[in-house]
């Protein structure tokens, strides 16, 4: 396993995004899917993912999460930084992204397109407590999962077919065909049959669907 960076620095890093997310949130009122946006667009999210210690531990997340919204043009008096003696959701959802993407080594730009803060909120109740390896599971799971309807939907839609057609052609229930694209159903689960059947016609790899 080729990780994003030095794991010396990991622990800074889930702590500070874990800061930023919550400071946002909570202190300020910054919708999470926005801030992490800027974060991107910024340029911080890079270097943070390349473990760049000025970024992930050199500045605080609270500082952090100033020095990116100045960087995007936002100026305001900030609120001071929160102190708590307990983490809660907010916190979690940059503390486990952070973790999420030094294993996986993914671009902060791919999983936030893909992992929205509304999953992460939904999985806190259930893996807040549990290891960041079972975190990490469960969101692969959900990356992974998208990745695959994304990747049917673009095969079929650069062929410019419908998915009537595409289910006439291969062979696939369209039903079925639907739940693969809406989520419903994963294709990773579906028959090998069925899924030759659909690289066929798309003409790409089984691997580039499963």
């Amino acid at each position: 396993m080729i990780y994003a960076y030095n794991e010396m620095y990991l622990n800074d890093a889930m702590m500070n995004l874990g800061e930023l997310t919550e400071y946002a949130h909570d202190a300020c009122g910054f919708d999470v899917d926005k801030t992490l946006g800027m974060f991107v667009i910024s340029g911080y999210a890079d270097r943070f993912g390349k473990g760049d210690p000025m970024v992930v531990c050199g500045r605080s997340g609270t500082e952090l999460f100033q020095d990116l919204c100045n960087k995007c043009g936002i100026q305001r008096e900030w609120p001071k930084a929160i102190v708590k003696y307990s983490t809660e959701e907010y916190y979690w959802i940059g503390y486990i992204l952070a973790y999420y993407q030094w294993f996986c080594n993914k671009s902060f730009s791919n999983i936030i397109n893909v992992i929205k803060t509304k999953d992460l909120l939904n999985m806190y109740p259930a893996l807040h407590t549990a290891s960041e390896d079972k975190a990490v599971e469960v969101i692969m799971d959900l990356y992974n999962s998208r990745n695959a309807i994304n990747r049917l939907q673009a095969y079929r839609k650069g062929l410019g077919m419908t998915q009537a057609e595409l289910a006439a052609d291969s062979g696939v229930n369209l039903r079925t065909l639907q739940q693969y694209e809406s989520g419903a159903k994963s294709i990773s689960k579906a028959s090998a049959e069925s899924v030759i059947a659909l690289a066929t016609v798309l003409h790409c790899r089984v691997e580039d669907l499963v």
